[in-house]
Formats: C-alpha cells, sequence, structure tokens
C-alpha cells in the first residue's frame, strides 16, 4: 500500500477531505479506493506472522474484525472531516454507541445524559448499562444548570445528541464539556442530527463523537454503518480492543461504498440544509400546524445558542400537527412525495411519526416529558426541489 493523505490533509477543506483524506493506493495504481474483500492476510514467514501480531506497523492487519485496507482509509477520511485524530468504522450507528460507551465504564461508574435521546440510546443506558451496574442520571439538556449540578467528581462520562432526535432540542456542548473536564469526566456526542458535514463537537471539545453513517454518509438508503472518532489514544486504545473481540467492525464493502458517497457528501448535506431551512421559513405559521422547529431558524427557542455552535440546524426538521394523531395521519397519508419510513438523511424526503415508530416503546409520561406528542413528525429534508416538498407538504395540511 502506498503513503497515506492523511499528514497533508490538515488544511484541506471539507470538500477536499471528503474526495482525498486517507486515500491508499495498491500498486496497480488505481484511481477509484479498491475494495479489499478478504478475511484475513498472509504473512512471507512465520516469524513475520508472529511479528505483527506482537506490534502492527502502519498499514499492516491480520484479520478483517481488527483491521481492513478499505476500511482504514474509510476511518482515516472520516476522522479527518470530524477534526479528530483517529476513528474506528463500526456496523451500524448504534453499535457505534453501544461499542463507545461499553468500552469505557465498568460497574461502579457514573453517567450523566441528557434525556431526550433516540429510543435506542437510551435502551442501552437504563436497560443494558444500568443491568450491569453503572449509575445512570439523566438531565433536561437545554438546562445548564441541571448538567451543573449532575455531573460529580466521581462521573466517569457524560452522553448527550448535540441536536436531540426527535424534537431537535439542542445542548450547549461548550459549556458541558467544560463541566465534564473539570470533574474528570470524558464526553461522548452522538453527532447524527448535526450531520459529519457541520458536526461540532471536536471544535466544541468532545472527546469523542459517534456518528451513524446510515445516515448522511451513505446517504442513499443502502449500507447501515456506523464510526466512533476521538484520540488516537482512545480509539486504538479501550474502543478498538472492545470492537475487535466483540465483532463490530465494518465490512470492507460498506466502507468502499462509504467512500465513493463521501465524495459528494458535502455537496449533498449543504442542498439538503438549505431545503429544510426552506421548508421551515414556508411553513412557520401554518394555521393547521402548532409548531415548526429548526434548529437555526428564529421559530425554535434555542435558535441562538444554535446559531453560534453550527453553520445550519442539519437536513431535519419538526412539525406538530394541530388534532395530534388522527390529523397527523391523515397528513402523512396525503403526501405524494414524501416517503413514510424511519430513516432520515436520505435521498429522498422521509417524514417519521416517532411517538409510533422509533420512539413507541418508550412510556407515555416520558413521552410527554420529551415533547414527543401524537402530532409530532420528524421531516427529513432530501434532494428534491424545495418547491415540490413544499407544495407537497401544504397539499397534504389543506387535506385534514
Amino acid at each position: 500500500m502506498g503513503k497515506s493523505a492523511k499528514d497533508t490533509s490538515k488544511t484541506w477543506g471539507k470538500r477536499t477531505k471528503s474526495v482525498h483524506a486517507g486515500t491508499r493506493r495498491s500498486q496497480y495504481g488505481e484511481v477509484s479506493e479498491a475494495v479489499f474483500l478478504t478475511q484475513g492476510f498472509v504473512y512471507p514467514s512465520a516469524e513475520a506472522a508472529q511479528a505483527r501480531f506482537e506490534a502492527l506497523g502502519e498499514d499492516e492487519f491480520i484479520y478483517a474484525r481488527y483491521g481492513n485496507p478499505t476500511v482504514r482509509m474509510f476511518e482515516d477520511r472520516m476522522a479527518d472531516l470530524l477534526g479528530y485524530e483517529d476513528a474506528f468504522a463500526c456496523t451500524s450507528g448504534m453499535a457505534a454507541v453501544s461499542g463507545a460507551l461499553t468500552a469505557l465504564l465498568k460497574a461502579g461508574d457514573h453517567v450523566v445524559s441528557s434525556r431526550a435521546l433516540f429510543g435506542s440510546c437510551l435502551y442501552v443506558l437504563e436497560d443494558i448499562l444500568a443491568r450491569f451496574g453503572v449509575e445512570i442520571t439523566l438531565v433536561d439538556g437545554r438546562d445548564n444548570a441541571e448538567w451543573d449540578a449532575a455531573i460529580r467528581k466521581d462521573t466517569t462520562l457524560v452522553f448527550l445528541e448535540s441536536i436531540s432526535n426527535p424534537t431537535l432540542e439542542v445542548v450547549d456542548l461548550r459549556h458541558v464539556c467544560d463541566v465534564a473536564h473539570k470533574n474528570g469526566a470524558l464526553v461522548v456526542v452522538d453527532d447524527a442530527m448535526a450531520t459529519p458535514v457541520y458536526s461540532y463537537a471536536a471544535e466544541c471539545g468532545a472527546d469523542i463523537a459517534v456518528v451513524s453513517t446510515t445516515k448522511h454518509v451513505d446517504g442513499q438508503g443502502r449500507m447501515l454503518g456506523g464510526l466512533i472518532a476521538g484520540s488516537r489514544d482512545l480509539v486504538r486504545g479501550p474502543i478498538e480492543s472492545y470492537m475487535k473481540h466483540t465483532g463490530g467492525a465494518m465490512n470492507p464493502f460498506t466502507a468502499w461504498t462509504h467512500l465513493k458517497a463521501l465524495e459528494t457528501i458535502v455537496l449533498r448535506v449543504g442542498q439538503q440544509a438549505a431545503t429544510a431551512l426552506a421548508i421551515t421559513e414556508s411553513l412557520d405559521g401554518h394555521p393547521k400546524l402548532s409548531a415548526v422547529r429548526y434548529p437555526t431558524h428564529s421559530a425554535h427557542p434555542q435558535c441562538e445558542l444554535a446559531r453560534t455552535q453550527a453553520e445550519t440546524g442539519g437536513t431535519v426538521l419538526a412539525l406538530e400537527v394541530k388534532g395530534g394523531k388522527e390529523a397527523c395521519f391523515k397528513f402523512l397519508n396525503a403526501l405524494e412525495l414524501f416517503t413514510i419510513s424511519n430513516n432520515f438523511a436520505d435521498a429522498k424526503s422521509i417524514v417519521t411519526h416517532p411517538a409510533t415508530t422509533t420512539h413507541q416503546r418508550l412510556p407515555e409520561d416520558q413521552k410527554d416529558t420529551l415533547g414527543i406528542t401524537g402530532g409530532l413528525v420528524r421531516l427529513s429534508a432530501g434532494l428534491e426541489d424545495a418547491e415540490d416538498l413544499i407544495a407537497d407538504l401544504k397539499a397534504a395540511l389543506d387535506a385534514i
């Protein structure tokens, strides 16, 4: 394998990084990144095999569960894009979340987390980690005072979504990182809603950013994937040790499709974010909606904080349809361009009813606390013409 571009990429812009960072070429000098579909690797001698198992050199591999040249290219490219030293690619976004948390925690540790989380993240915290003796404290992520009171000298780790799914609450990430680090705690951020293009986790001081690459990286409804990015010591220390022994590594074909998708991610996500904002501006104040929320739009209660942290509010907005679930279902069923699904960040625009799908397992009182009502719709802007999407939404609202 040739020399990686990683050492020369620090001053590149995002579009350049998403195309070139981490590139490795074989002896054949291919233009498109090579996909190495292999489980294992061959050694020229028994002594070479022993040496490689004792200490891996740069661009040396022993087994696909431990590492792969194609996967390594993807990891390097994503680490550069997110602003971290290193990254480990995983089978899915939730494999990345559960892997990062489990690798860094043990029985008796204390975790402080925002309560506004994706349903599966809450399950990992409250059902799995708590079962194995990890103390969990949930706070209102919007309230800095609650973070200040909950983070203790014996707190091991702080976990949060930079922008919550599905209600789009915004956390003051700089404040949380400052308080956590003063108490010796690590900060792990689920960065799915912020997008890899507009991520501010590293800039605000988060130790680890977790990304569901299923979303904006793939962006076309094909592959599951996830990524844990952070310092080299954390990623190639406890995180890699846990992931390689428990089987959560990304497969090389997924890494290859992700590499190709990264070539257009800045263009795709930029357009989707612009469309999400245009939809918000068009629907704000609509008589059949009680709320339209997009983090950097003035209608969002935390817009000023969101604007200090990110260039845009991402590719997702939330709508509150008047009339609850019945009216909301009429609206969803009247849509023609929007796809009803439980994913987001796809090239196709998607609508989701969180109360009955992604967050349906939550008790009703918890849904009420989080604002996940029968009228709430999560709307993911795709790559269609914004004018067509707006016309579709308004026609569906008229059908209620």
